[in-house]
């Protein structure tokens, strides 16, 4: 049975890179699955949200990913990327850790998430990206949310991020 290619696009945040922790580790684990494709976006050109945006949306039409296949995955402004590509063109999963939402000086700082499989993951000491209004735009949009007690970085926490992606992959039907 040919079975269609599953593309999981991560997004970096702000002060990191596409090598970052994180990122390669959920890319590690994607990559771990049977037809997934993995790409870690390099935003480090520019710090200002809407260029990133627009890298995003170049990385998805460049790999002619079809949406029913895509998985996003971002951390802090990766995450706001990633929530807002949601928003634009509705995709499979949309997976966020720390996302800046609900941000001064972000355009649309509170998309609508459209995928068909949601996860936001937040610091309870969060002090770049306040807990509060992130967990009030998820309630309003009644997304799944789970608070760790960790800061913006989320460091104490890389062991849960990826057992929770991976059981984020497996429910969107990835295997």
């Amino acid at each position: 049975m040919n079975k269609s290619i599953t593309h999981v696009f991560l997004s970096h945040g702000l002060e990191s890179g596409p090598g970052g922790t994180k990122i390669q580790a959920l890319k590690a684990l994607a990559e771990s699955f049977e037809n997934v494709r993995a790409h870690a976006i390099d935003h480090r050109s520019t710090k200002d949200p809407a260029a990133r945006l627009t890298q995003m949306q170049d990385a998805i039409a460049a790999s002619g990913a079809n949406p029913r296949n895509i998985i996003l995955a971002g951390s802090s402004m990766g995450g706001w990327v990633c929530a807002q590509t949601s928003e634009q063109t509705p995709v499979l999963g949309c997976f966020l850790l720390a996302p800046a939402l609900a941000m001064e000086g972000y355009p649309q700082s509170s998309p609508r998430i459209q995928a068909k499989h949601v996860q936001i993951i937040h610091g309870w000491d969060d002090d770049v990206v306040p807990p509060m209004p992130v967990i009030e735009l998820a309630r309003k949009q009644a997304l799944p949310t789970l608070l760790l007690p960790d800061g913006h970085r989320l460091a104490n926490s890389l062991e849960r991020i990826t057992n929770e992606f991976e059981g984020f992959l497996s429910r969107a039907g990835i295997q």
